[in-house]
């Protein structure tokens, strides 16, 4: 009896050899659709076009190919049950013994910026799907793949026909879950489109009204956040950053590597920034990489003794040079150059990571577990200027404040809150985070300046929140500072308002939040 193995795939990584391997070795007959079987015959492959098979032509821009009874009914026939064969004769289907299928890439259709919603349907594959799930359920007597990982476990597989069996079984449920995820991706993309006409707010949002979200595991950790908790890591993590060297990555390495690439997406002009548990304790920018980084190690030269160093741009040789003066665990930059590389291979258990360009980190949502569910929100992405600043005060900000001022605020939205930044134009000075008291954090944030000789007069505290009271501007006053920014909102902001311009302090209110949970 001849063989059939139906393949219809987008993605044709070593599609060839392993078409080649079924037709010579296995001695299998190919039926295949538009590109695929473009592909194997043009590499000298015999190849049978599905429309020739049915009889039914290919129609509606390829809409339309493979749903066809003489598709699903050699697919779906049962072996053991001699009507189903019965059946399959009397109509003239042959049974389809293997298949290989992979969809159309719909996900990396969505994620790419200023994508239609009619280019994203056109991404949804129908037959697909429809052929994988008709294999699966059959999968006693039918080979499915999905996964051109797998090529090499089916060859082998059919060689040693006992293992055949088991294998068919694991493949399928790796269909069900592919195509579960598939389909849940499409829902989330349409619902997440809006209706001007929907009656809910979350609609209009952006937000479906269920959220599904199905993830392959990535790689198990060695632990989670402390070495009694088991953890692995899911999703794409891996096509966004790529490892160089060093130990594996741990739980809390990885929260800290997405904390400092969310931080350092917010500049452009060179920049360096160093993290502890997420938080930043030193951000600089400047005409180059090297002086960024001594005005951002000079922020706190204690606190980023195993830290997370995270930069906008290639890490050259004198720039590596003065990183490896001290012990951090993880290294994150565009690009690392050989000398760098070279230098840094002496430090083996140093994880040097490469950020890859343009891979979806913008288009996240940021998800947390809560008790009984999740919470889904838009990633804090709100950008600010001047323009959309409002001056409180009756003193104007001097353009040196104003730099200051932008530049403090992209940093106090990457701190725990309750939040105070103090910096000057492209440097921050001290860091104040995760207080209960805004109070508090300030002092916090005067106090490691001190401890690292950094004056704070002519400089400007950024606030993640509103001032609740005078205390807290005064206080900014009393340390140095001289201008303010802040979302202002308070019912005493008059009362704020006026001790700034009682110390002759310029201030200006944003209108947004910035808290960081």
């Amino acid at each position: 009896m001849v063989k059939l193995a139906l393949l219809s795939v987008s993605n044709k990584d070593g599609l060839v050899p392993f078409a080649k391997a079924l037709v010579e070795n296995h001695g299998y007959r190919l039926l295949s659709t538009g590109g695929t079987a473009r592909a194997l015959a043009g590499a000298g492959l015999p190849v049978t076009e599905v429309s020739e098979h049915t009889g039914f032509p290919e129609m509606m821009e390829g809409r339309v190919k493979t749903l066809h009874p003489k598709v699903h009914g050699g697919l779906l026939c049962r072996r053991d049950k001699p009507d189903h064969v019965e059946a399959a004769r009397a109509h003239g289907i042959d049974l389809i013994d293997l298949v290989v299928v992979n969809l159309y890439p719909f996900e990396e259709t969505v994620r790419k910026p200023m994508v239609t919603v009619g280019e994203a349907i056109e991404q949804i594959d129908i037959g697909g799907p429809s052929m994988l799930r008709s294999a699966a359920k059959n999968h006693a007597d039918v080979t499915v793949v999905v996964d051109p990982d797998d090529y090499g476990a089916v060859l082998d597989a059919l060689a040693d026909g006992n293992a055949l069996s088991a294998l068919r079984r694991k493949l399928a449920c790796k269909v069900f879950a592919r195509t579960s995820a598939y389909d849940a991706a499409i829902a989330q993309y349409l619902g997440s489109r809006g209706d001007e006409d929907a009656p809910d707010l979350a609609a209009l949002a952006g937000f479906p009204p269920s959220f599904e979200m199905r993830v392959e595991k990535a790689q198990d950790l060695r632990y989670g956040e402390n070495p009694h908790q088991k953890a692995a890591l899911y999703g794409r993590f891996f096509e966004v950053f790529e490892q160089l060297q060093g130990k594996e990555l741990s739980f809390n390495n990885i929260l800290d590597i997405t904390a400092a690439t969310y931080l350092i997406g917010e500049f452009e002009k060179p920049t360096v920034a160093i993290l502890k548990h997420t938080n930043p304790c030193g951000v600089a920018s400047a005409d180059d990489l090297a002086e960024a980084w001594e005005q951002a190690f000079a922020t706190d030269r204690q606190a980023p003794f195993g830290g997370i160093i995270v930069v906008n741009n290639t890490v050259d040789a004198e720039l590596a040079r003065k990183i490896s003066t001290i012990f951090c665990e993880v290294i994150i930059a565009p690009h690392f150059s050989d000398d760098a590389l070279e230098l840094f291979r002496k430090k083996k258990n140093l994880r040097l990571m490469v950020n890859r360009d343009g891979v979806g980190a913008e288009s996240l949502k940021d998800i947390r577990s809560a008790v009984g569910g999740l919470l889904v929100q838009d990633r804090d992405q709100k950008r600010l200027r001047p323009a959309d600043c409002r001056v409180v005060t009756k003193r104007e900000p001097t353009p040196a404040e104003w730099d200051a001022m932008m530049f403090g605020w992209r940093v106090v939205k990457h701190v725990k809150s309750n939040a105070i930044v103090y910096a000057a134009a492209e440097r921050t000075l001290g860091i104040g985070a995760g207080q209960m008291s805004r109070v508090d954090s300030s002092r916090i944030a005067v106090w490691k300046a001190g401890e690292a000789e950094l004056p704070l007069k002519g400089s400007i505290i950024a606030s993640d929140a509103f001032f609740p009271f005078a205390d807290g501007l005064n206080a900014a006053a009393e340390a140095g500072a001289t201008a303010a920014i802040q979302p202002g909102g308070s019912v005493r902001d008059e009362e704020v308002i006026a001790a700034a311009d009682e110390r002759g302090m310029a201030m200006v209110f944003t209108g947004v939040r910035h808290f960081r949970h």
